[in-house]
């Protein structure tokens, strides 16, 4: 999508629509909003809209960054503890490994 085409009041709304999208549990469309959006935010001369849309931009990277970094923690401690939890390590383990490091 080629973001220059769309008015500026079309972009707040899409802006918009992604941040409210990405509350729905979908990090990966804050992280899409957030580096769509960035350079209007940021970048480009004053604007009516992009107060708005800066605040937007900023919410979206900060929540995906958020969920990133819980997403990145929870995979490290699942893959030092899946061992010791025992059967319930084995219950949240698509493929269980084989034996023991």
């Amino acid at each position: 999508m080629d973001l220059n085409r769309l008015p500026n009041d079309e972009k707040l709304q899409l802006c918009k629509w992604y941040f409210k999208v990405g509350c729905m549990l979908l990090p990966f469309v804050w992280a899409v909003n957030a580096v769509w959006f960035f350079r209007d935010a940021f970048m480009k001369p004053q604007y009516e809209e992009q107060k708005e849309i800066k605040k937007y931009v900023v919410m979206s990277g900060c929540g995906a960054i958020a969920w990133g970094l819980i997403l990145g923690v929870w995979i490290l401690i699942f893959q030092l503890q899946r061992v010791s939890w025992g059967a319930t390590g084995d219950a949240l383990s698509f493929i269980v490994p084989l034996g023991r490091a």
